[in-house]
């Protein structure tokens, strides 16, 4: 009788400890499906007896002043650090590096250094120990950031523009440094705009791009475009539609996602915007990069208007353009005009901030660890920096490479040739430089790179549709949202209202603590069904 009566304490204090160890276990995990890192111990001393071998993955077009660059790096740190190789490994594409990253991981064959973007590392971070957490790197007094032993002038980091190192920094620790960085530009046939009877106003809004391209669709009476005289004009081109899209949402003010990874960009403003896309595509006056091509081509052929692409692309806009993908009897002479995109509140102008990252990945022995850290602080000095943002329409990402003498001779000397100093590409430089405070970045998190794919693929399917005479429907717009959740792996929704409102995946502290007090509650409720069957036992 004894031991029946005490079974229902002790069956609660194992409910108790249950939930206790189910609310640690959901403190402890870290959200989707990042964990955490373990802190990097900087050794004392490099040990220079000893000789390194690290790979460097980077990418390139094919601008081969880039690849030259990387190459001098690489000799001239080698100079300084002899018992350090590094080995170079071009990619003509980001995608490439980040699929091949996660491949490597699974096989710990990552490399020690890799020129990525955050939403990437943020995928990264899902494996165990894979990317080195850089805190603990940065302020070392002798190999950190400015660094006593360096053999070099590094930047503090102080010198580095907070708004770049800012979108390093995942979870509250920093996984890499910003490598270079830009925005998008407008560039814009100013012939052409005055041609159709418009003044370039001094902010780009989107009633201005749109009413400017659906006039130039008129034709003449043989089929040609009036204001070309050819056959082929696409007056607006965008080339990558998920900042498009991220871009105007920011602008509207409107639910992208949050910093803790809410899902938010299915919702009516979205559906507004698709429509608006789908009306000015369905005219002729709008198209992407995927579907009909490069905007700088259309551009320089006299066959487009306005050509949104990165300010990096500066080195391909132009008559003059140093960089072309066409032939040189296709190019027309124009006068080319650089510009923030357009705004919807020009008094409160917002532009997105992006551009490649450097992060270092664990190894079993700290000092090549060490080795890779001195090899990429080497590529925040002043030499590289401005050295590689003379090749395209980049900034330097540190105070110190802006301020410098050659920086500020090399952005004073624009139009002296169509080469270093091309005009179109200094002034999209100048560009950023001028908006900084205008910038911002989006959330990093595990899956922030499925919703960036899903955000342009959302303009890019209903440009499709609408091309080849599909009709674009609230019906339409609901299934496109489910498709892009189900591809994307964005999880839950619901309807909310006349859109489709995202609910993003719950954090992961949060699915599990609320699954635990699911648990506690049944377990309870079991108790106390048997205590009371027990009670009921007892009286009859």
């Amino acid at each position: 009788m004894r031991r029946h009566t005490d079974w229902p304490k002790r069956f609660m204090k194992k409910i108790l400890s249950s939930a206790a160890l189910c609310l640690t276990a959901a403190l402890l995990a870290g959200c989707h499906g990042q964990r955490e890192q373990a802190a990097f111990t900087v050794p004392e001393e490099f040990d220079t007896s000893r000789n390194y071998e690290i790979t460097f993955w980077a990418k390139n077009d094919t601008n081969v002043r880039q690849t030259d660059i990387y190459k001098q790096a690489i000799a001239d740190f080698q100079e300084l650090y002899p018992n350090i190789t590094v080995n170079l490994r071009l990619y003509t594409d980001y995608g490439k590096i980040y699929n091949d990253v996660i491949t490597n991981i699974s096989t710990g064959t990552t490399p020690n250094v890799c020129i990525t973007y955050p939403d990437h590392i943020a995928t990264y971070l899902t494996g165990d120990n894979v990317v080195v957490p850089l805190d603990d790197l940065f302020s070392d007094e002798k190999y950190g950031l400015g660094g006593s032993e360096l053999l070099f002038t590094s930047p503090s980091q102080s010198e580095i523009i907070p708004k770049f190192l800012e979108e390093c920094s995942i979870g509250g620790h920093y996984y890499a440094v910003p490598y270079m960085r830009s925005t998008e530009a407008c560039y814009i046939n100013k012939d052409y705009v005055e041609a159709l009877g418009y003044t370039l106003p001094e902010t780009l809004t989107w009633d201005f791009i749109w009413e400017v391209s659906e006039a130039a669709t008129a034709k003449n009476a043989d089929g040609t475009f009036a204001l070309n005289g050819q056959e082929v004009l696409i007056p607006f081109i965008y080339k990558s539609t998920d900042n498009m899209m991220i871009q105007m949402l920011k602008q509207k003010g409107a639910g992208y996602s949050t910093d803790n990874g809410e899902i938010q960009i299915f919702n009516d403003t979205t559906t507004e915007l698709l429509y608006m896309i789908a009306d000015h595509t369905a005219t002729g006056a709008f198209s992407t990069f995927k579907i009909s091509g490069y905007p700088a081509n259309f551009l320089n052929a006299g066959q487009c208007v306005f050509a949104i692409d990165s300010t990096a692309g500066a080195t391909w806009m132009g008559s003059e353009a140093p960089l072309v993908d066409i032939a040189e009897e296709s190019i027309i002479d124009f006068e080319t005009a650089v510009m923030p995109i357009p705004q919807f509140d020009p008094e409160h102008p917002q532009m997105i901030s992006q551009g490649p990252s450097i992060c270092i990945f664990n190894k079993e022995d700290p000092q090549e660890v060490l080795a890779s850290w001195l090899f990429t602080q080497y590529l925040l000095t002043n030499e590289v920096q401005t050295a590689y943002s003379e090749t395209e329409g980049y900034v330097p990402v540190t105070s110190a490479a802006q301020d410098s003498a050659e920086y500020q001779d090399y952005l004073s000397r624009a139009g002296e040739d169509n080469d270093t100093y091309y005009d179109v590409k200094i002034e999209a430089a100048q560009l950023l430089l001028d908006n900084m405070e205008n910038t911002f970045v989006t959330p990093v998190f595990n899956g922030s790179t499925s919703l960036r794919d899903a955000a342009g693929e959302l303009i890019e399917e209903v440009t499709k549709s609408i091309r080849r005479h599909e009709t674009v429907d609230d019906a339409y717009i609901a299934q496109l949202y489910e498709e892009q959740i189900s591809l994307h792996h964005l999880n839950e929704t619901s309807a909310s209202g006349s859109g489709m409102v995202s609910l993003g995946p719950l954090p992961i502290t949060a699915r599990v603590l609320l699954g635990c007090l699911a648990a506690a509650w049944i377990l309870i409720l079991l108790y106390l069904f048997v205590s009371q069957m027990k009670k009921t036992c007892k009286k009859s």
